[in-house]
């Protein structure tokens, strides 16, 4: 018997499948003056996903060309990144494979003597919809621990692969004892997680694709996947997308790739923001591990029903 198509579904099919994962309550304080740390008008997270070569290697894309693409972004961008967030005094939020951690074994060390956060982002950087229960457990469990002995602590937060969610993805986050995950897209502030219109405590720091530089930027030469920007034109969508938050006392959040935003003519529109960014009075830039902690106060036990 074939299964019934999308239109055919009865209501508690689909109503099941739309409540499974949604966005609970708010976490912004009410209060503008109490909502940030010492009473900034706007919270500033800038992080950078270190896929470097594992997004080729989790295809079985092994030639050369694939593995020099992504080395690129630990052996060239990661050290003018990091120059860069030293001068303006930026912590930032890096969520790398374990791989690539293993791969290069002081890259997370490097990271955490900088002041920055390190953040789970899978093993292989796996799709993790193809996976079960158990192997996403695994792969994700493994990856912990991964960081947790190279970092000298254990990751508090978690970006899935691609933002991709399966559907045991948020039971497994919960297994793993994360205190926040940065995958998904119904806020532009952070919120809490509810599953099956029942409270999880798990703080979810919404992305975005606008926020995004992969979405603009990146190149494959054998698909229609084309760079459409020019770089100095990105730079205005992100001064417009802070300037909002700012007026909202609210999150500007930023995701970035190293081996995409780290070469010279694109590194100036990182280095254009922050100097946007930094003349701006009230500015709290924390990692996002600091935002989720500030926001867990938040966090109440009363039931929220999507």
């Amino acid at each position: 018997m074939n299964p019934l198509q999308p239109w055919e579904w009865p209501e508690p099919q689909w109503r099941s499948r739309v409540n499974k994962i949604r966005a609970g309550q708010s976490l912004l304080h009410p209060d503008p003056a109490l909502r940030w740390k010492d009473g900034a008008k706007v919270a500033v997270l800038l992080s950078f996903d270190s896929d470097h070569e594992t997004p080729s290697l989790r295809d079985g894309e092994t030639s050369p060309g694939r593995m020099a693409q992504g080395e690129y972004g630990a052996r060239v961008a990661v050290p003018r990144i990091l120059e860069l967030l030293r001068r303006y005094e930026a912590p930032a939020s890096f969520y790398i494979p374990a791989v690539c951690a293993l791969l290069r074994p002081d890259e997370v060390p490097t990271y955490v003597d900088n002041g920055h956060e390190v953040g789970v982002h899978g093993w292989i950087h796996e799709r993790n919809t193809l996976l079960t229960y158990e192997q996403e457990l695994d792969l994700l469990g493994r990856a912990t621990d991964v960081l947790h002995t190279q970092s000298g602590s254990k990751p508090t937060g978690i970006r899935t692969p691609s933002w991709d969610f399966s559907d045991s993805t948020l039971d497994v986050i919960r297994e793993l004892g994360f205190l926040y995950d940065s995958s998904l897209m119904a806020d532009d502030e952070p919120y809490e997680l509810l599953s099956e219109g029942s409270q999880t405590g798990i703080i979810e720091i919404p992305v975005e694709w606008i926020r995004d530089d992969a979405p603009y930027l990146m190149m494959d030469r054998y698909t229609g996947l084309r760079p459409y920007m020019p770089p100095r034109q990105l730079t205005q969508i992100w001064k417009d997308e802070f300037d909002a938050a700012y007026a909202a006392n609210g999150v500007f959040q930023l995701t970035l790739h190293p081996h995409i935003i780290g070469h010279r003519s694109r590194l100036i529109v990182l280095e254009e923001l922050l100097e946007h960014i930094r003349s701006h009075t009230g500015v709290w830039i924390a990692t996002h591990q600091d935002l989720a902690t500030h926001a867990a106060s938040r966090l109440n036990t009363r039931t929220s029903i999507s």
